[in-house]
């Protein structure tokens, strides 16, 4: 039985990729610019994906042979059974047949996943959420993404566009999300969601000590917000706070549809700890159903910034014995 694989994490901006053994255990991993240019096709980033591949083999210094293959966490939507990515804005790109132009650069099989799905896998497979039943995996970035677990297997819809997460309605005439639709979780706890609130409360009139820096136009993310927040800044912790409580909101829904054993955050806004689990975990506790709350557990990713490489080398080991 072959014993490693290759799983690639990919972006607008990097490409990560890593060597794992069937354990979830990374032996190298290695991160390249995308470098995207509009108007170039594919095959410039795909050409790069191929030596990410190389190189960790190298580096690895193992041979092709022991590998079963690669699978490419990849931005949607697109279709996993043909490895065809159907568009990516960040990429720029509209219906890549990502496998087949990938496997001959590579000499083996090559696998595609949604993004975020390769992330909540990883976290069941190797994660916070190992050897979990159900779990449920919110990615907290630019936008809010999500993936779900059931019985180690993923559950990717009819056609491939199940588990948009971040596009649960919490108000059906609130916020406009980037998709269109007014009330999206991502319109309100995303990280930029947090940094947009935050704008418009200073602009608004509020007391913060980022007050200078959001007037004239500095770029105030996320962690700037934490950072003041861990400093005193009373608005700061407020709009972490009210993101927490958010998030809780939506994921009550999660829990009722899907009666999950775990609920898996994962991204930068979770090393706000405290500042936004415990008004999440209010909301949970209150508005779940007992029954519900007694197998659950809401957990921060272990995996980190890993979740992406080592979830897509698990799912080229599944897709590979899938096929054998």
């Amino acid at each position: 039985m072959k014993s490693l694989a290759v799983g690639i994490d990919l972006g607008g901006t990097n490409i990560k990729g890593g060597l794992v053994r069937r354990d979830g255990s990374v032996i190298v991993k290695k991160s390249v610019k995308t470098e995207v240019q509009k108007g170039t096709g594919p095959e410039p980033v795909v050409g790069r994906i191929a030596g990410l591949v190389a190189d960790l083999i190298a580096e690895g210094g193992v041979d092709k042979s022991e590998l079963v293959g690669v699978c490419v966490g990849s931005p949607g939507p697109l279709d996993s059974r043909r490895g065809i990515v159907y568009e990516t804005p960040n990429l720029d790109w509209k219906d890549v047949p990502l496998s087949d132009m990938l496997a001959p650069l590579v000499d083996m099989p090559v696998f595609v996943e949604n993004d975020a799905n390769v992330a909540a896998f990883g976290e069941q497979w190797a994660g916070a959420a190992k050897d979990s039943v159900c779990t449920i995996m919110l990615t907290l970035g630019t936008g809010v993404g999500g993936g779900i677990v059931i019985n180690g297997e993923l559950w990717r819809g009819v056609n491939d566009v199940g588990a948009e997460l971040g596009h649960m309605i919490i108000d059906y005439a609130g916020r406009l999300c980037g998709c269109g639709a007014h009330g999206c979780i991502e319109a309100y706890a995303s990280a930029s969601a947090l940094a947009r609130r935050m704008k418009e409360q200073v602009e608004a009139g509020s007391a913060s000590s980022l007050r200078d820096a959001i007037l004239a136009g500095e770029d105030v993310d996320a962690k700037r917000i934490y950072d003041a927040a861990v400093d005193g800044d009373r608005l700061s912790r407020e709009m972490i706070e009210e993101t927490g409580r958010l998030l809780g909101i939506a994921i009550v829904s999660y829990v009722n549809i899907f009666n999950p054993d775990c609920v898996v955050l994962h991204g930068g806004l979770v090393n706000a700890g405290d500042m936004l689990f415990e008004p999440l975990l209010a909301e949970v506790n209150e508005r779940c159903f007992e029954s519900s709350l007694r197998v659950l557990r809401v957990l921060p990713s272990a995996l980190k910034g890993d979740a992406g490489i080592v979830g897509a080398a698990g799912l080229a080991f599944q897709r590979a014995e899938d096929i054998a």
